[in-house]
């Protein structure tokens, strides 16, 4: 008898060397929404918990002529990059639909960090056949070391439009919207149908007008989120979010007639703000596996495909585990990837549940209650179950990473120093070596590759910097865990 794929991933998931302490999923999920305070853009509002921030970049898009103040800063620098603030917005709105019934009080804060990343997106979208990709140039901005409040360095705008088409963040932003607009259906019905046309009129200009927004703004977008899937996926992922919050045939019929044309099977395995096509797979699968979707069935085979290519224990090229436990896969940031994964793992196991299925692998097969142990050992991972004992959320734990890469953490703040602070004046708290004087409560760093070892150094920044596409899948994960704790 050939083993059960949950006995040989048992196994390897408890022989690695962690601690296994128990958590306080709550607290973690507090502190993960928390953060996105931290990256907030433009006015505060006179209820921001992290005090230390203050207003900035008030004036963003009027050297183009409109108010783009507002939105993310989207990891430790002050540029606002669209493309990864859309999936970061679409993220979170996703968290709150799968799982926000058991987020608890928190529920209240994860819709407030949707809306200041939609309040932005509609600015950016504002004028039809235009969307706002980008504030800030990059390398002004990356070669000064200075806090948001403090920040003089060149404010430009970017947009694409039907000469310089950006199918990918226009995609991609359609989706976020869609998904936004299912978030305030019940809480704000007027806002949930202004998102919903927004999302159609954008997702038909992304449609119409293919491109790549890196051909069109390569030297502003590259090598920081220049796109190196193509837009082929964010077409059909904004077409897949879009049927789910307007029920329209049409979005059906695109997706069934563009599956093959825009590579819905290619690289099943990755996900994250440039690569859709394992969320895209799984969220179309839910359909299926509720019985009402048949001709998305190929669509469940790739999801299917997935699950298989990514469990402990099974081997595949493009995944790989540490030795303490955690999912590692190639290229920087190893825990966007980790967040990432580990969400539609879980947002698959209760598809899976509901419809009493398991998911078949070779000759194996892995049941939901496997799914979620393997996507909960990662959230522990995260939260300190690792070799080193250390929690990679800041504040959260006895011991987290004190030097993250943030320029806004590491320089002092208004409150402690009103005086303005430079752009090269603040190199010496860059190569500093005391812990940062601000704590970005919930930040969760890069992190750890396949040796398990963590610098906590700024220098480092693939290892120590935060992202708010880190958190914004791990904001669905805690708020299940935080209720569901159990391993079954």
């Amino acid at each position: 008898m050939a083993p059960s794929l949950s006995l040989v991933l048992l196994i390897v998931l408890l022989s690695s060397p962690a601690i296994y302490a128990g958590h306080d999923y709550r607290d973690a999920l507090r502190k993960s929404i928390m953060f996105f305070e931290g990256q907030r853009s433009g006015k505060l509002p006179p209820d921001q918990r992290l005090r230390w921030r203050r207003d900035s970049a008030l004036r963003d898009g009027s050297s183009a002529g409109v108010d783009l103040s507002g939105g993310y800063y989207d990891a430790g620098d002050n540029v606002k990059f669209g493309f990864p603030m859309a999936f970061t917005t679409t993220m979170l709105s996703w968290s709150i639909i799968d799982f926000g019934r058991t987020m608890g009080p928190e529920l209240k804060n994860a819709v407030k960090a949707v809306k200041w990343g939609t309040d932005y997106l509609l600015k950016a979208t504002a004028i039809p056949g235009v969307v706002f990709v980008q504030v800030g140039d990059a390398y002004s901005d990356h070669n000064c070391w200075e806090r948001p409040e403090d920040m003089d360095t060149l404010r430009t705008v970017y947009k694409i439009d039907r000469a310089h088409p950006g199918s990918d963040v226009a995609g991609e932003t359609a989706a976020a919207l869609a998904a936004s607009s299912i978030v305030f259906r019940r809480r704000d019905p007027a806002y949930s149908r202004r998102l919903l046309d927004r999302a159609t009129r954008v997702f038909a200009f992304a449609n119409r007008y293919r491109g790549a927004y890196s051909n069109s703004l390569y030297h502003a977008v590259c090598p920081f989120y220049c796109d190196f899937n193509g837009y082929q996926d964010e077409l059909l992922w904004g077409a897949a979010w879009l049927h789910k919050a307007s029920r329209k045939r049409a979005y059906r019929e695109f997706i069934v007639k563009n599956e093959v044309v825009l590579r819905a099977g290619d690289t099943i395995n990755e996900f994250g703000w440039d690569n859709k096509h394992a969320g895209i797979n799984v969220l179309i699968s839910k359909e299926v596996l509720m019985g009402k979707a048949e001709y998305f069935e190929s669509f469940k085979q790739n999801a299917d495909g997935f699950i298989c290519s990514i469990l402990p224990g099974v081997s595949h090229p493009q995944v790989q585990y540490s030795r303490g436990g955690l999912l590692v896969k190639t290229g920087g940031s190893n825990m966007q990837h980790v967040t990432s994964l580990s969400f539609l793992l879980l947002a698959y196991s209760n598809y899976l549940s509901h419809a009493k299925k398991v998911v078949p692998c070779g000759e194996l097969t892995a049941s939901p209650s496997l799914l979620r142990q393997v996507a909960k050992r990662q959230v522990d991972y995260i939260l300190g179950d690792n070799p080193l004992g250390m929690s990679y959320m800041v504040g959260y734990g006895r011991r987290f990473p004190r030097r993250i890469h943030h320029r806004g953490s590491s320089v002092p703040s208004v409150s402690a120093h009103p005086a303005r602070i430079g752009c090269k004046e603040g190199s010496r708290y860059f190569l500093s070596p005391n812990p940062n004087p601000n704590l970005l409560v919930g930040a969760v760093v890069g992190g750890p590759n396949v040796t398990d070892a963590f610098p906590d150094s700024r220098p480092y920044f693939v290892q120590s910097e935060p992202t708010t596409y880190i958190n914004a899948p791990l904001v669905g994960l805690l708020g299940y865990f935080s209720t569901h704790s159990s391993w079954r």
